[in-house]
């Protein structure tokens, strides 16, 4: 016990003074005696015994009753067994995610959390609020009130370490309180590595009660049909016992197909087939879960002619002239002497067939134009100088040449899930006509293989970046050194490592992602591009690449949608942009994940909780009740104690 007025219990010494009046009326009495007063004396005996007794006992009332007053003055108190973190700041970290759309006992997740924090969070509480997008330093519930109630989802998925990141560099001198509120969709356990030692950490938890979801993760171009494409859309159901859903797919805002899908396993692909001209629409899905993954916006631009450059001998390159037809592709073929460099810019595809050599220049050449989004096509040479080559492929990754093996090898493996074969099987093939290769380089690469030889060596593998890609093969494919061109597996090869993804397949991006978009455009100095629709504009991230733009959005835009690319007011290119899916599963909260923190069940107790922890207990009221318990029990020694 300690007392906020030490100074006081000096008074204590005023006990002297019940004290010494009560020896003072407890002096001696003088006995005189009487002849036969027998029974007088008895009285006399019996007063006297009964009168010592009510004097003990009103100075033990009077000792107590001022004891007590004094103490009562001294204000005695038990200390806060946290007093040490009294002085700690308050920072509250807010997760507004998509996920936090769930509902709970009493409504959405989110808005049941800022109920709370705006009903139970005391008004002269001083504290930082964090949420996925915003944040608000050193702020009290009156000044955020506003915020908070108009506080939407965002579509960045929650993030811990990034909020604690902020609040360690928030320096200041006080040691922190954090109040983390997140229903945890999504929480790694490497992410709570980020929380400070230090810091007070509380979780709250809020639960949702419906935890059946169904998100459309993905759109994809499933065949390529002479007049249509036929799109494969993939469905993620998470949960238990779902019932069919209605699947609806719309072009400008007008439907043009309907089916209704029936789940029977986790993951689904509805199909639907469109003419190949150009599409801006949607897909869409009603569930009971969260509404942010039921639409995935795509687009699809009408097929342009790809142009195809070849360098190479004339007589080794024929198959390729028959593969590259004049209806889909611009077929060009030079030899290396005869090879203007101006026209590599202008190609979409290059393939280098079995050059001895390849220059210098031809090198810087071919370099630039690969990170401007063309793909490139490497048909090694037996009498490649394996040095040159090697020094060449290393601007665009990790693949290297080793010595020539005379060795007749078997081409046994398809990677069926690569993307240059990913819609060219219906089914994975065991058993097929292997081609082969008489002699063929040994490759060593971390790049995974497209085809493989029988003994697991790379026949065929890829260099991917963002916007193109570099397949190199580790043999010559001319007749003479092996049968794959006359293998059913020679044009959707050659055909695939063509397509550019920017001028054919679905433009879907997603938001908060750096995926960047090439456009066919020139622009002046002082021009640029800009992203619009309807409901939202913004200035991309751009870099001029000669006859392109190069632009990159990361933040924007704020909404999912179809967007349009402009140059002023001129419509160049379509683009449509989606939310991430990553907390459509409302399913993977971790057990344990959480064991070693404090969960509190509700904001109310965690408001409550840490003004208990941190309150000293005042008890001086119990003192100045004693003393009027005494000060009574004074009043009635007196009047009936005789």
């Amino acid at each position: 016990m300690q007392f906020k007025h030490p100074e006081i219990l000096y008074f204590l010494f005023l006990l002297i003074i019940p004290i010494l009046v009560h020896l003072f009326q407890l002096r001696r009495f003088k006995k005189e005696y009487f002849t036969n007063v027998r029974f007088l004396k008895e009285l006399s005996i019996q007063t006297r015994k009964s009168s010592k007794i009510k004097k003990w006992l009103l100075l033990t009332t009077r000792l107590l009753l001022l004891t007590f007053i004094i103490l009562a003055f001294a204000q005695p108190y038990f200390k806060a067994k946290d007093n040490k973190s009294s002085s700690n700041e308050m920072y509250i970290v807010l997760d507004n995610s998509f996920s936090m759309q769930a509902k709970g006992q009493q409504g959405e997740l989110l808005k049941r959390a800022i109920e709370d924090l705006l009903e139970h969070t005391p008004e002269a509480q001083n504290f930082s609020l964090l949420t996925n997008a915003e944040t608000f330093w050193n702020t009290d519930i009156k000044s955020i009130r506003r915020e908070l109630q108009n506080l939407k989802y965002s579509s960045l998925p929650f993030q811990l370490e990034s909020a604690m990141a902020k609040i360690k560099s928030h320096r200041s001198a006080f040691n922190r309180d954090v109040i983390v509120i997140t229903d945890a969709i999504g929480l790694q356990a490497r992410q709570l590595k980020s929380i400070d030692s230090s810091f007070n950490t509380l979780f709250v938890i809020p639960k949702a009660e419906q935890k059946n979801n169904v998100s459309v993760d993905s759109v994809y171009i499933a065949q390529t049909l002479d007049n249509f494409y036929e799109i494969g859309v993939k469905l993620s159901a998470y949960g238990t016992d779902f019932k069919d859903l209605p699947i609806a797919l719309y072009n400008n805002q007008k439907l043009i197909a309907k089916t209704l899908i029936k789940l029977e396993s986790k993951e689904k692909i509805a199909t639907f087939t469109i003419p190949k001209e150009d599409f801006y629409g949607y897909v869409s899905i009603t569930d009971n879960g969260l509404d942010y993954d039921n639409t995935l916006f795509f687009s699809i631009s009408k097929p342009k002619k790809i142009n195809v450059l070849v360098v190479g001998e004339i007589e080794k390159s024929n198959f390729l002239a028959r593969i590259y037809t004049a209806d889909e592709f611009n077929y060009s073929h030079y030899d290396l002497a005869r090879l203007d460099y101006n026209l590599l810019d202008n190609q979409d595809a290059i393939v280098l067939n079995e050059l001895a050599d390849i220059p210098q220049a031809l090198q810087t050449t071919l370099k630039s134009f690969v990170e401007k989004g063309g793909n490139l096509i490497v048909i090694p040479s037996n009498e490649n100088a394996l040095a040159t080559l090697n020094v060449f492929l290393a601007n665009f990754g990790k693949i290297q040449f080793r010595s020539l093996q005379n060795t007749e090898k078997l081409i046994t493996k398809i990677a069926f899930n690569n993307p240059v074969y990913h819609s060219v099987f219906e089914k994975q093939v065991a058993n097929f006509q292997y081609p082969n290769t008489r002699s063929c380089f040994d490759i060593t690469t971390t790049s995974p293989a497209i085809l493989s030889y029988e003994d697991q060596s790379v026949f065929l593998s890829s260099l991917q970046n963002p916007l193109s890609a570099v397949y190199v093969f580790a043999a010559e494919i001319n007749k003479q050194n092996s049968n794959f061109q006359n293998s059913p597996l020679i044009v959707p090869t050659f055909y695939n490592m063509a397509q550019s993804a920017q001028k054919t397949g679905i433009s879907a991006f997603v938001i908060g992602e750096s995926n960047p978009i090439l456009v066919d455009a020139l622009l002046a100095k002082d021009e640029i591009l800009t992203i619009k629709n309807n409901e939202e504009k913004f200035i991309p991230i751009q870099q001029i690449l000669n006859n392109k733009v190069k632009i990159s959005c990361t933040d924007y835009p704020e909404k999912a949608g179809n967007f349009g690319i402009y140059k002023n007011d001129d419509w160049l290119k379509a683009v449509s942009f989606n939310y991430n899916r990553t907390e459509s599963n409302l399913t993977v909260i971790p057990e344990n994940l959480l064991s070693e923190y404090k969960i509190i069940p509700s904001v109310e107790s965690v408001f409550d909780r840490l003004q208990a922890d941190r309150s000293n207990s005042e008890i001086w009221k119990w003192f100045v009740l004693f003393t009027l318990l005494f000060l009574i029990l004074e009043v009635f020694i007196q009047k009936f104690v005789q």
